[in-house]
């Protein structure tokens, strides 16, 4: 009998916000740590003020196992993308998220984008010029270069495609992606990107760590979305 492929499992999170006027921000996140383990740092940029579409690459969590690759992870945000347009009909109000190798996910959606047209602004948190910047910079992240292999991630050469206001964010003591390529990738950006770091800050836990400053910094994108 013929063999039949099951079609591939994306799993989406939507979490509204209670005020229904609220932003919609399309969760991208990083390599080592699925949707659930991500759920603290959704949960604070949803009390920040914006509603949430978190995508779950596939390889990942519940979606279908596959063997990631940068095509993959970016065909599965495409479909996160298109369902934050179902939930946020105003382009304006929506915002592209990502943390470390989301963030490079976030830079390659985003420079294919334009803002008011598309989208309002890009947050990228404790994110990379490119992989093989860190394979020489962090001895320990070699593993995911090699699983990887020829996958790059080269934000560094996409991000001053960029024409939405941008919000970056780094730890100045992240053990993952040296402050140091955040530094190097800001300095990448289009001129009026904000940088801003956050002292003794680690690669994951810049919310916990210093929660007033993370939501009043993200707050600052909500305030100039009005």
């Amino acid at each position: 009998s013929a063999h039949t492929e099951q079609p591939d499992k994306l799993q989406l999170w939507w979490l509204p916000n209670p005020d229904p006027q609220a932003p919609t921000l399309l969760y991208l996140h990083g390599t080592f740590r699925n949707l659930f383990q991500n759920y603290r740092k959704i949960e604070a940029l949803r009390d920040a003020g914006f509603a949430i579409v978190a995508v779950e690459y596939r390889g990942w969590g519940e979606s279908s196992f596959v063997l990631p690759s940068e095509a993959t992870i970016n065909a599965d945000a495409a479909v996160g993308w298109s369902e934050l347009v179902r939930r946020q009909p105003d382009p304006r109000k929506r915002v592209i998220f990502g943390h470390s190798m989301g963030g490079g996910v976030a830079v390659e959606l985003a420079s294919r984008k334009h803002v008011g047209s598309d989208y309002g602004a890009l947050i990228l948190e404790s994110t990379f010029t490119s992989l093989p910047d860190i394979a020489k910079s962090v001895g320990f992240f070699g593993w995911v270069v090699s699983w990887f292999a020829t996958q790059h991630f080269d934000s560094v050469y996409k991000i001053g495609r960029i024409d939405a206001p941008i919000l970056m964010m780094h730890g100045t003591a992240d053990k993952t992606v040296p402050f140091a390529l955040g530094q190097a990738l800001y300095a990448a950006a289009p001129s009026g990107t904000r940088w801003v770091p956050f002292e003794g800050g680690s690669h994951s836990g810049l919310d916990r760590e210093q929660p007033d400053l993370y939501r009043n910094t993200v707050r600052t994108v909500i305030e100039r979305m009005k």
